[in-house]
């Protein structure tokens, strides 16, 4: 098994070290499949793919994450095993290689959870062809869609207002949910386009509209695609989680923007606070690429507006790149959601984080310094399982200490949360405590650390709503090489 740095820094510092270290938290990012932008490398093999994937999740499983949104359908194109869309051409398709189970798979091995992250309503580039010459040259649009795609700017839509539209978009989210273990839905772009005011829907609103204002047609139309996928899911799988990525500030601010032209609600129709207030998303990971005024007023915002589902601000690493902010600006950020008690954050994206910039990925290790569990859905249910059963904690012949349990009475899907602490009374609310979590298997092996000490060592069972068991009865294991 690979060793995490927490071995190294547990026998070496007190545990007390740790003790404000939160013990749920959603530590999340965006893994973007669509050009290959942080993986697949475009023309390798299956097995080389397959290899560099595991080499991300190791790197942000050493990071501590615990939750990766794979990119799982962009521009009408999917990265998995569909018999309703095309694969997507940025990954190898030989031998049946399907991204989406073998990211799920290989997130479930490490303690992570994997969501599909769908981009809902964008689609491909339009074909456009030109007549005429000099002036008179025209572009004409190549119309080979069905009558519910619109372009807008040379790129296809789905036509939120037709029905066709929430009908294909809930048939996806249908065959991911009832193929594949993922642990959540994410909606991207689950929204009117940016130039939403110009978008040719008129046909549409002339045959739905029945004499509602437009604006409030359109966040309606989007609602129900919403609220049916919703529905759609939870009548398949009830623990798995349904959210979206809006944008980052919800609606005007009259003291902070009062001419905010790039709001979810009144730009692009798109009213997230409604999805959770109806009970119809668990979690929104809003996208809140800016800083000071425009982030720390709009993350509050949308707190106020959460009905107690789980707000995940997604942070612009990028932005340290690309528009030459100093790292400080995330890392202020994140200060901020731990210090407001915010369910965690999120980060766009994969390849910004892994390649360090800006020393980001040195100072998010420094932040996660010991692993976390996933908060608690308490509105999809609140029942604890049973603790796991008959604790045994022994050396092996190789040098390795082996935990392991047997599983509560129940036959469920559980994950299994390692404790250790110099008490036998063991604190599960000091996340300076959690050796491992996440844990498939009913077993945890680490190289053995030797020493004048011991250590109490016990074990949790969570079910998929991540509701937790009270800890098993805890075992004792002396260090001393004098004692095994």
């Amino acid at each position: 098994m690979k060793l995490s740095r927490l071995i190294f820094i547990l026998f070496l510092f007190p545990i007390s070290l740790f003790a404000y270290i939160p013990t749920t938290e959603v530590r999340a990012v965006w893994l973007t499949t669509n050009w290959g932008l942080d993986w697949p490398t475009q023309g390798t093999s299956v097995q080389s793919q397959k290899e560099q994937l595991c080499k991300i999740l190791d790197q942000l499983q050493e990071a501590n994450f615990n939750t990766i949104l794979f990119q799982t359908r962009a521009q009408g194109c999917v990265f998995y095993r569909s018999k309703i869309e095309p694969l997507s051409p940025y990954f190898n398709h030989d031998n049946d290689f399907d991204p989406l189970a073998f990211a799920v798979e290989e997130c479930h091995k490490r303690g992570m959870e994997c969501h599909a992250w769908i981009i809902a309503i964008p689609m491909e580039k339009a074909t456009i062809t030109y007549t005429g010459k000099g002036k008179r040259r025209q572009a004409v649009l190549v119309q080979d869609k069905p009558s519910y795609y619109k372009c807008v700017d040379g790129r296809w839509h789905l036509d939120p207002g037709r029905p066709e539209t929430r009908e294909l978009i809930v048939s996806i989210v249908k065959e991911i949910v009832e193929n594949y273990d993922v642990d959540g839905i994410n909606f991207d772009y689950i929204r009117y386009p940016d130039s939403s005011r110009v978008f040719p829907d008129g046909d549409t609103y002339q045959k739905y509209g029945q004499g509602q204002n437009i604006y409030d047609w359109r966040r309606d139309n989007i609602n129900a695609i919403v609220s049916e996928a919703y529905d759609t899911v939870k009548s398949i799988k009830k623990w798995v989680q349904v959210s979206s990525s809006p944008l980052g500030r919800y609606r005007v601010l009259p003291q902070i923007s009062p001419n905010d032209g790039w709001t979810a609600y009144e730009t692009v129709f798109q009213d997230a606070s409604q999805w959770m207030n109806s009970g119809k998303h668990d979690m929104i990971f809003p996208m809140m690429y800016y800083r000071e005024d425009y982030f720390y007023p709009f993350l509050n915002d949308w707190i106020a507006n959460s009905n107690g589902r789980f707000v995940v601000p997604g942070l612009g690493v990028y932005r340290i790149n690309e528009d030459h902010w100093d790292s400080q600006v995330i890392t202020e950020q994140m200060q901020y959601i731990r210090d407001k008690n915010i369910q965690g954050a999120t980060y766009m994206r994969a390849g910004n984080i892994l390649s360090n910039v800006g020393g980001i990925m040195d100072s998010i290790r420094a932040y996660y310094i010991t692993p976390a569990k996933l908060p608690p859905l308490t509105w999809l249910d609140n029942e604890a399982p049973n603790s796991p059963v008959n604790l045994q904690v022994y050396k092996d012949d190789e040098g390795y200490l082996n935990i392991k349990w047997d599983a509560p009475a129940e036959d469920e899907d559980f994950t299994y949360t390692v404790y250790v602490s110099t008490e036998e009374d063991i604190d599960v609310n000091n996340g300076g405590n959690i050796l491992a979590t996440g844990l498939y298997a009913k077993s945890y092996a680490f190289p053995v650390k030797e020493g004048e000490f011991g250590y109490y060592y016990t074990v949790t069972a969570s079910d998929r709503y991540h509701n937790e068991s009270v800890i098993a009865f805890p075992a004792f294991f002396s260090h001393s090489p004098n004692e095994q």
